[in-house]
């Protein structure tokens, strides 16, 4: 039976695959307290130990305002382990899953970013996991990387969740409406995922014969368009809809523009990425982005209070 080890098993979508990859492989997984991503020496140690056939790094330095300051902990854990990971990968054959962000592009095009688009980011995060892309790269193992973006779950912290909370506590919200990009699920992060890795377990073949081949970068979105402020509007009619308790109206929602609602790092105008390479290769058809709204509120909206 094959091994997948997964780093980062308490962020949104470490929690989302463990849903899913227990069906295709025997999953060893790990959190911060004991694979520390600050730590080479630790990395290097949980990998030997483990021997898998494929490593998923779903552990990432995410607070985008805070790295501005805390940079040094940010290029560790988004730029300095990727390349470790890699390595390590690549010394025992295994294949590297990892994910990206949309935020190492300017937001400046107009139109999808494909894969093949110069990135240019504008903050110390999206700097962060792109020099963590190139160290994946350039470490010449086999390797899938998954760019994605704004990603949202029932667990952690994130926009969705926010807006939630706030609806329920505020009679009305500001919502930038100059930022676009498709929201995407944790749990369609996982089941892309897991559509790539079971393919490699059903060929019975080694990483370096059916997934070498297709090695590379790769947008993963859902399909379809919208603002963080069309994002909210969304969650806010289908929790109406599922009988959440909400303060907020769909007409108390109001437009803002980002040079109103100004923050610590910069974030890009546009988010917007293409997925037909992704399909392409490995013939998976991105949802509709509300499907995944739907299934978030429907899951909130059944915890207890």
């Amino acid at each position: 039976m094959k091994r997948i080890l997964l780093l980062g098993k308490n962020g949104q979508v470490g929690v989302a695959l463990q849903k899913v990859l227990p069906s295709y492989a025997a999953l060893i997984s790990q959190d911060r307290t004991t694979c520390d991503l600050t730590e080479p020496d630790q990395i290097r140690s949980t990998i030997r130990a483990a021997k898998p056939d494929l490593i998923i790094n779903a552990a990432a330095y995410t607070a985008v305002d805070q790295a501005e300051t805390d940079t040094i902990t940010c290029t560790k854990v988004n730029a300095i382990a990727p390349a470790v990971i890699a390595e390590e990968a690549r010394l025992l054959g295994a294949l590297l899953i990892h994910y990206s962000t949309d935020y190492v592009f300017d937001g400046s095009k107009t139109g999808c970013y494909s894969e093949e688009d110069l990135p240019n980011p504008v903050n110390v995060y999206g700097r962060s996991k792109f020099e963590g892309d190139q160290a994946i790269l350039a470490a010449g193992g086999i390797h899938i990387i998954l760019r994605v973006a704004w990603v949202y779950s029932a667990t952690g912290r994130n926009f969705a969740k926010t807006i939630l909370r706030l609806a329920a506590e505020r009679d009305d919200l500001k919502v930038v409406n100059d930022q676009w990009g498709s929201p995407t699920s944790a749990d369609q992060i996982a089941t892309v995922t897991a559509g790539i890795v079971s393919q490699y377990i059903a060929s019975r073949q080694p990483a370096s014969a059916t997934v070498a081949p297709r090695s590379g970068i790769y947008n993963l979105a859902p399909s379809g368009v919208t603002s963080w402020y069309g994002f909210a509007s969304e969650l806010i009619a289908q929790a109406n809809q599922q009988g959440m308790k909400l303060r907020v109206s769909s007409d108390r929602i109001a437009p803002i523009e980002s040079r109103d609602y100004p923050t610590p790092a910069r974030r890009p105008a546009n988010s917007v990425l293409s997925t037909e390479k992704l399909q392409r290769s490995f013939d998976i058809a991105p949802p509709d982005w509300r499907d995944g709204v739907k299934t978030l509120v429907a899951e909130i909206a059944v915890r207890p209070s």
